[in-house]
Parts: structure tokens; sequence; C-alpha cells
């Protein structure tokens, strides 16, 4: 039952106690009485309440790890946790000209627009040579940006003139032009919209605004119908994404919470038991080129890899599985070579730092000097090989070291076991042989940190949005997500990729692995494509 407890000081409020089973049954005699997005809220507080009490229940919770969890932490940088003394600061440097500006050339999408000079040309005498032998010759030329604003959406009326004969009463129309199209809505405009939506977050309602006050009206109703009409010419390149990402040699995944409203509702009619509703972002690495897809619905990370899995071809090598060492996680139907990430180790001992300083930094200035060879590795753009070989001289000592050190404070008794510091080391022993997987195969990372940034797409879907009103919603979401980011993950314009899929719609159906991200302008120009 619910435990109301008295008040405290200062006049707080008395305090009522609610656990998962009476939250649950709070919130379903509130679903029918409030609006859905108002409902929405009510939840997310309620939720997030919930959850911040278990975790000041927790004897591992310190201030400074509430504080880190809700609001975020800037830095968990070694040298910000434990600050060295204070040193004389050297000389200020000035900085370049034009240091944290973009240059021209970041502007790959710019118009580029060529100005000559009005009275000069190459090869002409300079005015300023008085000899008349100077000659003036080409060089770079010098670039001005200029940056204009215009709405998203922008609309043309096209007013046909209209003749009548005033005998007959015959109307001749004048024809429109071609620029007037066969639809109220140009085809890209639904591909725009997922490109807003599920690639900036942005929410239907604030789009209606935007465009009221631009005087071009875009109902919340209409954007969904030409979104999701839009998304059918790019159900090819997702399933074929599938395929293709099934033999990467290195896989990372995770997920987060989400909500989908009648995804919620089914369960509870069926009285299934499995209440979580996720999102799943996996990131393979095939090659050269990383793809990344998104799955919102009941199943875990572990559970959608396995689907993936199933495409992989027989023969190929185990691939790397990079992921924390939550069991949900893991692939159950597969073998794979197990990783898991470091930072998330690190991050225990940060948690307990403020209670245990000496032990803390010892294993947080160990692991700083892996990821510093780890970054040095990348400066030299070695290969997986060298790379090997280089973790192997310079990090393997070091957490050989580190190892040691662990097993004698819990051996020699010289820590707590159920102590944050001792619960943070049986982690790292526990889990000592996925989180030093790159000390004995090439190309296995230390971090999943690749994956952590893809899901931040779904986190702010979810932030703005608040949730999927239905599963077909949360499908078209995955796809445009999975889409976008693996444009991002391969250096091409989103927009730009979406249009090609949609323009050559019959192609892409009959032969989609030819219409990826990372080959598909080599199809739009050869000669067969026409």
């Amino acid at each position: 039952m619910a435990k109301r407890l008295p008040a405290g000081k200062d006049n707080a409020p008395e305090m009522t106690s609610l656990n998962a089973a009476q939250l649950e049954a709070l919130l379903a005699s509130l679903q029918p009485l409030l609006p859905g997005a108002v409902y929405d809220q009510v939840a997310g507080l309620l939720g997030t309440l919930q959850w911040v009490m278990e975790l000041i229940q927790k004897k591992n919770t310190t201030i400074a790890r509430l504080q880190r969890l809700i609001f975020g932490a800037s830095t968990e940088k070694t040298a910000n946790i434990f600050p060295q003394p204070p040193v004389a600061d050297p000389p200020a440097q000035a900085r370049p000209k034009g240091h944290g500006r973009n240059g021209a050339d970041r502007y790959v999408g710019a118009q580029r627009v060529a100005v000559t000079h009005p009275s000069l040309r190459a090869g002409a005498a300079c005015p300023d040579c008085q000899n008349d032998k100077g000659k003036l010759g080409p060089r770079p030329p010098s670039r001005i940006v200029r940056i204009t604003a215009q709405p998203v959406f922008s609309a043309a009326i096209f007013e046909l003139q209209q003749l009548r004969c005033n005998l007959c009463g015959r109307v001749y129309t004048a024809p429109a032009p071609p620029e007037a199209g066969t639809a109220k809505y140009a085809p890209n405009v639904g591909l725009m919209l997922g490109l807003l939506r599920f690639g900036s977050g942005l929410p239907h309602y604030r789009m209606e605004k935007m465009q009221q006050d631009f005087g071009v009206p875009l109902p919340q109703s209409t954007q969904w119908k030409l979104m999701e009409e839009g998304s059918r010419d790019l159900e090819p390149i997702g399933r074929e994404l599938i395929t293709v990402a099934a033999a990467g040699e290195l896989l990372h995944n995770d997920d987060t919470t989400m909500r989908v409203q009648s995804l919620k509702k089914e369960r509870a009619a069926a009285g299934v038991d499995r209440t979580g509703i996720f999102t799943t972002s996996i990131v393979s690495k095939v090659g050269p080129h990383q793809i990344a897809l998104f799955f919102t619905g009941g199943n875990h990370a572990g559970e959608n890899l396995d689907q993936i899995l199933q495409h992989r071809s027989v023969g190929l090598d185990k691939p790397i599985q990079m992921c924390d060492a939550l069991s949900r996680n893991r692939s159950k139907e597969f073998e794979v070579l197990l990783s898991h990430c470091l930072p998330h180790g690190r991050r225990n001992f940060v948690d307990v730092a403020e209670n245990f300083p000496t032990e803390c930094q010892k294993v947080l200035e160990s692991l700083a000097q892996v990821f510093r060879n780890d970054g040095q590795a990348k400066q030299l753009n070695l290969g997986p090989e060298p790379r090997l070989r280089f973790h192997q001289e310079h990090s393997q000592p070091v957490m050989e070291t580190l190892q040691a050190w662990m097993k004698e404070q819990m051996e020699q008794k010289k820590v707590e076991p159920n102590s944050g510091l001792g619960e943070a080391i049986a982690y790292m022993l526990n889990h000592w042989e996925p989180l030093t997987l790159f000390l004995r195969h090439p190309g296995a990372p230390l971090n999943n940190n690749i994956c952590e940034r893809a899901l931040k797409m779904a986190i702010l879907h979810r932030k703005n949005s608040l949730s999927y009103k239905t599963q077909n919603g949360a499908r078209v979401g995955d796809l445009f997500m999975s889409l976008i980011h693996t444009c991002r993950l391969n250096g091409v314009n989103p927009f730009d990729y979406l249009t090609a899929l949609q323009r050559h719609a019959s192609g892409v159906k009959a032969n989609p692995g030819q219409w990826l991200p990372w080959n598909f302008n080599q199809t739009i120009t050869s000669p067969s494509t026409g």
C-alpha cells in the first residue's frame, strides 16, 4: 500500500511513496481523464520521481553521483576529478587569424558564384607597372561567404489565366507550367519532414507553428501523411542495410527506453509480463563503411542483434560485439567475440571517487594512460594489427598491473566487498576478459561511444515528441533514423541521398545494393541509369 511519510521541518509536505504496481494503477486511472500529450508528461514526471527515489535508497548512491545522473556531467576527466596543485600559467599565445570559424571549404552545400574582374583579365598588362612589362596571372580567388535565411517550406501559387467566350460560354485556361507539378506537395516535402523530425528532433506541432508564421500552412496531420508516404520509397534500402550490416566485422549495440502508446495499451490488455519498450541502436562496421540501424519495440538490444545476425552468411569469422555488461545486450543465439565498454567500468570508480580518493585515483590514472595510448594509435592512423601490437606493448603492462592491484585489494580484504569501491573493483574483475579484448584481438574497440552517440537521436525524439503513437509510427521513425545517421557516419548529405532514392524508386527497388550511401552517386552517373 501507499505509504504517507510524516512531514519534516520547514513546513515540508507529507511524502507519499508508491511501489511500481501502485504507480501503474494510478497512471491507468489518469489516462482516460487527460489529453494524450498531458498524460505523457505526467507519466514521465512520476516515473522520473520514482526513479530518483529508488536511486536515493541505494547504498552506493552519493550526492555527486545523483547530480551527474540527473543533470549530467560536463566532464569526467581524471584531472577534473582529482585537481592537481596550481602551477604558473604558461604565457598566452595569440590565436591564429580566423580561429574557431568555419572556412569557405566547409560550406560544401553552398552555391558557388564566380565573379570576374570588371576591367582586368589574365595575361593583361599590370596597370601599376610603369614599364608595361608586368603581366597578370591567375591565383586562387578571394572568397566571401554570404548566408541568408528562408522558410523551410515555401509555396508558389500559379494563377492560370482564364478566358471565356461571351457567345458560347466556353472557358479557356492557360496550361500549367512544368514547375507547377501534378500534386499540391512536391515529393521531397515528406523527406524533409522526416529529416527534421527524426534527424533534428523537431516535432510536428512546432513545424506547424513556424510555417504559420511564414504564411505557408502545413498542418500536423498533413505532415505525418506526407512523411509516411515518402518513407515507402526508402523501405528497400532499410532492408538492404540490415543485410549488409549483418556481415560486419564489428557491431556495437545498446538501447534506451521509449514510449509507444498503442503497444503499451495492447500489452496491458493482453496481460503481457514484459512491459518495457525500447529503441535499440546497432552500429555495424563493414570494411571502410559504418551502418546505423534503429529498432523500436519490446525486444532488448541483444534480441535485435540476433535478428540481424540471422542474415549473416555462413563461413564468415565471428564478429566482435561491443556493448555494456547488461545481459540483455548480449547475443544469445550466435557466437561473437564479446567486448565490453571500458568507460562503463571506469565510471563506477568516478561515482565513488569522493569516498575513496586514493584508490580511485590510481585506477583512473591507469585507465587514462590506456586511453591516451588509444588516442595516439588513432593519430598514427594505425591499422588493426599494428594497433593491437601498439596496445600490447604500451597498454598491456598497465592493465596487468592494475588487475594485480585490484585482486590484491579483494583477496587481502583491503576493501569491503559490499562498499562502492568493492563493487567497482568486482565489476572490473568479473568482466576482465571482454573489457580487455582490445589487447588480444585486432580491431576491438575500447568503448561503445559511437553507439551511444547514435542513441541520442532516439533520446532527442523522446524528449521533444514524448512518444510514438503507434507501432507503425515507430517503424517509420526507425527507418528515417537508420538512413539519416548512416549518411552522417559516411559523410553523405542525408537530404540529397533520400531525394535520390525517391527519384529513382524503381531502380532502388530492383537493385538496392547499388543505392547505398557510399555508392549511389556512382550509380546515378553510370550510363545504364539514364
